[in-house]
């Protein structure tokens, strides 16, 4: 029996060891956005543009990056996750889009009421990787003026195709997808002549 027992105190030694290491887990990865380059506000600003955090849809407001897997088949990241909200994320790169696109105006963040502000607001139908190698950004903004009244009410959607495949480029081809819808808005804006 004494012989047995370094034998035994071994198999449970080495049975400890590796179930300890069946069960680790890595942490996932977390990404942000491509950052905007910071823009100044114009030293004599013709107008001021506030900026809701876009609404998502429920199923992208979620840790995990989306990809969409097939024509009706959505999965979230476990292993790849945004490092912030992306509607916070969608709503910063917006800003500082626009600021760059729009010179002449004041764009800030949507905080109780600027006089005489004009106020974008958007929902978000999809901003996701898609099965083909394209990162797509889809949805709806609508610009109102200071009493709530509606100006303009217009659809938007961006594809850019992926340079590479792995998360990294998607997240990088989303970043680009989504300078695209703000270039959109800052042009219909423009040519609807509402500053």
């Amino acid at each position: 029996m004494l012989r047995r027992l370094p034998l035994l105190l071994l198999i449970i030694s080495l049975s400890l060891l590796l179930s300890a290491c069946a069960s680790s887990v890595s942490p996932p990865a977390r990404y942000m956005l491509p950052a905007s380059p910071a823009v100044n506000a114009p030293a004599n600003a013709q107008a001021t543009l506030q900026v809701r955090t876009p609404r998502l849809a429920h199923y992208l407001d979620v840790d995990g990056i989306v990809m969409q897997l097939d024509d009706i088949t959505l999965n979230e990241a476990r292993e790849h996750q945004w490092a912030e909200g992306i509607g916070r994320q969608l709503e910063r790169a917006l800003r500082a889009e626009l600021a760059d696109q729009l010179p002449s105006v004041q764009v800030v963040r949507a905080e109780g009421s600027s006089p005489g502000a004009l106020t974008l607001s958007m929902e978000v139908d999809q901003f996701q990787g898609r099965f083909d190698g394209v990162a797509v950004a889809s949805g709806q903004w609508q610009l109102r003026d200071t009493d709530g009244e509606l100006l303009a009410l217009k659809s938007f959607t961006a594809e850019t195709t992926l340079e590479q495949d792995g998360y990294p480029a998607l997240v990088r081809s989303l970043g680009e997808s989504w300078e695209s819808v703000a270039a959109q808005i800052a042009q219909q804006v423009r040519q609807g002549g509402y500053f």
